[in-house]
């Protein structure tokens, strides 16, 4: 039973983080030129929100969380400054912000397109990040890679092998269907 995890594991590890990204289409994506509540609208749902350059050149510049929204909303005055925060006072609507451009996370953490998704596992747990933007060599947007998404190609991947883990009592344990 071991081996077929080890084996399952293996598998996982050596993908490309491109072969389980979900398409394009699908994710949250607005330009630098979007209103804040365009930015507003799609954080009510999801967890994050990419900006890019544009639409046609899809260049990454940015991203914004759900979390980032108390500093939007926020105040300026009920912010507190501290060495190196005091962006997030700026990036509030009554300082003055008006769109993603303003309000958005420069550094982006990102991985390439052909990274591995023990490359990308590594990266999250370095930064402690459940997500990255996927980018070419230029950095364009090219998808996301997620710890949801992670979880659930390996969930698939132990299915397609026969192992399954149950749950019993206080501890995991590994069986055959």
């Amino acid at each position: 039973m071991v081996g077929e995890i080890e084996r399952a594991l293996q598998a996982f590890h050596s993908m490309k983080v491109r072969q389980i990204t979900p398409p394009i289409t699908s994710m949250p994506i607005v330009e630098e030129e979007s209103a804040i509540v365009d930015v507003l609208k799609i954080l009510r749902t999801r967890h994050h929100v990419w900006v890019v350059r544009s639409r046609e050149s899809m260049e990454l510049t940015g991203v914004i969380r759900y979390l980032d929204v108390v500093d939007i909303l926020l105040p300026p005055t009920r912010q507190r400054a501290r060495l190196g925060s005091i962006s997030s006072m700026l990036k509030s609507i009554m300082a003055g912000a008006e769109k993603a451009r303003d309000i958005m996370e420069r550094n982006v953490l990102t991985v390439e397109e052909e990274a591995t998704v023990l490359e990308a596992l590594e990266k999250m747990k370095r930064y402690r990040v459940a997500i990255l933007a996927i980018t070419d060599e230029r950095g364009k947007l090219k998808g996301e890679i997620s710890l949801r998404l992670l979880i659930n190609e390996f969930i698939r991947l132990m299915r397609v092998g026969g192992a399954q883990w149950t749950q019993r009592g206080s501890s995991s344990r590994l069986e055959s269907p």
